[in-house]
């Protein structure tokens, strides 16, 4: 299929295996001293049906070379044993349709368990019929029924570099007369199988003789502590103070990896365990199971798997000696590209990073506590989004609307100052010209939650930590920090002007100018607005100026561009005015960053976020990902981000800039997954993007400013202004002209 040789390709060019050493020279503290493997929790299971053809090959194409392939063998009727991550056919593959009436009740381990099992079929009955499903619901749907179910066999002929065989329910299958012993024996006659392991100490110990000449290493399974292992009637957690037993049977454990790490009740790791410790002083490699990118992990790694993965392999006292993940591609980031790094090291160049409303990730927004992690984590540019007082003191804060940002909703006096003014957003607000200064320093910070709806919070523990910022407070902190530049965002310039008689702009350059900024050279100074009338006020400054694109375009005409230059600098674009989605699948990358790049000017992009849910299905959960297909194929010279550190280590990752990247770190080819999808899974076609042109950035000038009475911030302040007048140029229009999007998809597959 094309998309899948567009995504393969890439991926199957000649990739090297990084391996290096921890910063004080040492190898790295696994069992043998060499890098810890990725193993693929049945292939690339967080994107693909799991143990699927697909999941197989792309956990193949996109991990380390040494990468092992996790098979989860069930067996059927006749004996075969075939790859499925789950006794229970029903979940994750289409049996209950193709199969009805053949749902049956069985004892496993001492436990009722209703649905379709693998015993009661042969293979020619299963193969003839059944496809592999997604069995964890939250994941996309869209390549349920395309690919069959594979045999052990089938996955072999891959030809992997290594091989694992999961047995979970030897006793169960024993109980009904089938033999996973001789499966076992039988196939590693034709095949090599590097790991088998298994949860069952009974089992593993009938086949120690067997394999105890080859290079088969067998690894115990643990399961939850208070768990029984039906073999031997004891539990995981006995077991695990009988290391030495286990090394009579087994080479390694594997243990899922809250062993190691445990999360306290309120989402926060607590120290780590000495299982790691315990496990190589007993002379077993240990593994760590449960990684996946798209199941909310602790607070510490703030929604970012690389890091997760590096607190389990990339420490100067431990490392696990191996990772088993749905998501091998982040895997084999950590280990290959994020690990043994020099923190002090400047990194690449590109993109810029810049901060939205500082490390805002971690802290409410535009706090101290958040300026001082952007600082912290080598932000290039940190950023103030000004906001102006009823007593006229530029601020920094999230928003106009107190209500982003702050407690104001929590505290009675100032709760009720709410109005609708229409010209600034279209629902009720309660605004920071309606308060003093003084008033708003009564309030508390919030942090942001965009992703609230999916339960992704952000740092509960210091949600209303930090203070706010003047901006001239803000100006004075930045100097003498080792940062390229500040950031000023500016909004609402004419409303203000027209109805408060208050001209932003003034109050920004003269803040500026007190603060010594206009006549210093060592900290860029950047202005950014998506009115394009604040920055013609600019003009005769030395600042740079920033044009936000706040409307979704799939190209710019080119009288727009140079109109566009005429005023700025540099340009600001939503993240899907570069790889437009559909269903949350990336479509094509425009020409938009090439179009303005052909004039000059350099682009910037946002929201960038490390939340799952904020990545399309192409860049397979995974901030990193996301950033670096930007960067490589995009050509992006600035990301906008909630999460600086995320960014700032991505530039320092030891990949870049490789004579041959690694398969792991190549930008992902937009639009490849669609062909995977059958026809019934497709999403609906869209139109892209409209045009940006020149009617939708002209706007007439800034009004004079008329002062007007200014209110002490009490009773009268929640009275909303007048409206504004129609014509004023603050509404931004696109115009709804469209470009064939074959065209663009066409130019962008012909590498295929």
């Amino acid at each position: 299929m094309l998309g899948f040789q567009a995504l393969l390709f890439l991926f199957l060019l000649p990739s090297v295996l990084v391996t290096g050493q921890s910063s004080n020279g040492s190898t790295w503290q696994t069992l043998d001293g060499k890098p810890p493997i990725v193993i693929a929790n049945g292939g690339f299971s967080g994107l693909f049906p799991s143990s699927g053809s697909y999941a197989y090959k792309l956990a193949l194409a996109a991990s380390l070379p040494n990468v092992v392939l996790w098979c989860d063998v069930q067996l059927t009727k006749d004996g075969v044993g075939i790859c499925v991550p789950n006794i229970l056919l029903d979940n994750c593959t289409n049996i209950p349709s193709a199969y009805p009436k053949l749902q049956k009740t069985y004892i496993v381990n001492g436990v009722s368990m209703k649905g379709w099992f693998s015993k009661d079929f042969t293979m020619k009955e299963l193969g003839q019929v059944l496809s592999v499903t997604q069995a964890i619901y939250s994941r996309s749907p869209n390549f349920d029924g395309v690919d069959p179910i594979n045999a052990v066999s089938d996955v072999t002929q891959l030809k992997p570099p290594g091989l694992w065989l999961n047995i979970q329910y030897d006793t169960f299958y024993t109980q009904n007369k089938l033999n996973m012993r001789s499966f076992l024996l039988s196939a590693s006659k034709t095949s090599i199988i590097n790991y088998v392991s298994s949860p069952e100490v009974g089992f593993l110990r009938s086949i120690t003789a067997r394999f105890k000449q080859s290079k088969t290493k067998l690894v115990f399974c643990f399961l939850n502590p208070n768990a029984i292992d039906p073999s031997i009637n004891q539990t995981y957690g006995s077991l695990l103070k009988n290391l030495t037993f286990i090394k009579t049977f087994a080479s390694g454990i594997l243990v899922p990896k809250n062993y190691i790490w445990k999360v306290s009740p309120t989402g926060y790791l607590e120290s780590p365990t000495s299982v790691v410790k315990d496990a190589h002083n007993a002379g077993l490699e240990i593994y760590a199971s449960g990684f996946a990118n798209d199941i909310p992990f602790a607070y510490n790694y703030s929604y970012n798997p690389i890091e997760e993965y590096l607190s389990f392999v990339d420490r100067s006292d431990f490392a696990v000696d191996g990772v088993l993940t749905d998501f091998p591609v982040s895997a084999s980031e950590a280990i290959g590209c994020f690990s043994h790094i020099d923190k002090d090291s400047a990194g690449q160049p590109k993109p810029l990073v810049i901060t939205n409303n500082g490390a805002s990730g971690m802290y409410p927004g535009c706090t101290d506590l958040a300026y001082q992690k952007a600082v912290d984590d080598q932000a290039d540019i940190i950023d103030c989004n000004v906001q102006i007082t009823s007593d006229e003191v530029p601020i920094c804060l999230n928003s106009i609307d107190l209500l982003d940002g702050t407690t104001v909703a929590q505290v009675p006096p100032f709760s009720s100052r709410t109005s609708t003014v229409p010209e600034i957003q279209d629902k009720p607000g309660i605004f920071t010209f309606n308060f003093t200064w003084e008033e708003i320093q009564k309030l508390s910070p919030e942090i942001s939650n965009p992703e609230f709806n999916y339960r992704l919070l952000r740092n509960p523990a210091y949600k209303n930590a930090g203070s706010f910022f003047e901006l001239s407070k803000f100006l004075a902190y930045a100097k003498g920090k080792p940062i390229k530049g500040v950031m000023l965002t500016i909004e609402n310039a004419a409303y203000l002007a027209e109805n408060l008689g208050i001209s932003v702009v003034d109050i920004v350059l003269s803040t500026l100018n007190d603060a010594g900024y206009n006549n210093q050279t060592g900290i860029q100074v950047y202005i950014r607005s998506t009115n394009s009338s604040v920055l013609v006020r600019l003009k005769q400054t030395k600042y740079t100026r920033v044009y936000t694109v706040d409307e979704l375009i799939s190209e710019a005409v080119p009288s727009t561009i140079q109109d566009i230059k005429s005023f700025a600098d540099s340009v600001v674009v939503q993240k899907k005015s570069i790889y437009p989605t559909n269903s949350a699948f990336v479509t094509v990358l425009t020409g938009v960053v090439e179009q303005l790049h052909a004039a000059n000017l350099p682009v910037y992009s946002y929201p960038f976020r490390n939340e799952f849910v904020t990545q399309a299905w192409d860049f397979y959960s995974d901030p990193i990902t996301e950033i670096n297909t930007f960067v490589q194929a995009a050509k992006l010279d600035g990301v906008i981000t909630d999460f600086p550190e995320t960014a700032v280590k991505y530039k320092k990752n030891k990949c870049l800039g490789m004579k041959n990247t690694p398969s792991y770190m190549r930008a992902v080819p937009p639009g490849a997954l669609f062909d995977l999808m059958s026809t019934s899974s497709l999403p609906p076609a869209q139109p892209p993007n409209p045009l940006l042109t020149v009617a939708d950035v002209a706007e007439p000038p800034l009004a004079a400013v008329t002062p007007r009475p200014k209110t002490s911030g009490g009773a009268n302040a929640s009275v909303a202004p007048a409206p504004l007048p129609p014509g004023n140029g603050q509404t931004q229009r696109c115009m709804s002209v469209f470009v064939t999007l074959a065209l663009i998809l066409g130019s962008h597959l012909l590498f295929v």
